[in-house]
């Protein structure tokens, strides 16, 4: 986990983010990286704040969320789950404990499994630099989403459909390979037009001809 906290600010270095909206996962939520990205960088964040922040996320969470209006509701179905999230944003005039943030946000998210129909709710924190005339709940919840739909793409596809978290090559660059690899076929198979990828493994198993043929395709 360090190594990717280091990694941060040289991936970004030689970029363009002026004006860009940034988001990223609880562990990329650091200080240094938020002044980063705002300072040297002209871009927007929004950090997801959890355990690895106490004091911030316990600010977060005793905010006086009650009280402020719902301003953001939507609903999808993906992966056999079906999915409510609720939204609300709070303009921080000062106290919370995180650079240049401007408003503070609560995502609740209710889950039903739909095969067991078991229920969980999760509340997720965040903060932002952008203030409320610059992006409303809704525009904050769309990037948001954006950003949890990379994990439904790739890594739940990973992890479910390839087992990647069963897998026993632990040693060397073999961990990294087989990521590479199972990313490559992915990417192959959205490119050819396949939203569902175990659909797809099954199809092209099932003829040894058609992996090489999307391969030359893409």
């Amino acid at each position: 986990m360090a190594n990717e906290i280091t990694v941060f600010r040289p991936l970004l270095a030689g970029l363009d983010l002026t004006d860009t909206v940034v988001t990223f996962d609880a562990l990329h939520s650091q200080t240094a990286h938020a002044r980063f990205l705002v300072e040297d960088k002209k871009a927007h964040y929004i950090a997801v704040i959890k355990g690895n922040q106490p004091l911030l996320h316990r600010q977060l969470k005793q905010m006086p969320w009650r009280d402020v209006p719902l301003l953001d509701k939507t609903r999808a179905t993906a992966h056999g789950r079906d999915e409510i999230r609720r939204v609300k944003t709070a303009t921080v005039a000062r106290g919370l404990d995180f650079p240049h943030a401007a408003q503070a946000v609560q995502i609740v998210r209710r889950r039903r499994t739909i095969t067991s129909d078991r229920v969980t709710l999760q509340r997720v924190y965040a903060a932002t630099d952008l203030a409320a005339h610059q992006a409303d709940a809704p525009e904050i919840a769309h990037h948001v989403r954006e950003h949890w739909g990379i994990g439904n793409k790739i890594h739940h596809v990973r992890d479910t459909t390839f087992t990647e978290d069963a897998s026993r090559m632990r040693t060397g660059t073999a961990p990294r390979a087989m990521a590479t690899l199972r990313n490559l076929a992915i990417g192959a198979l959205r490119l050819t037009g396949y939203d569902n990828i175990a659909a797809g493994l099954r199809k092209h198993s099932r003829d040894a001809t058609r992996p090489l043929t999307t391969l030359d395709i893409t």
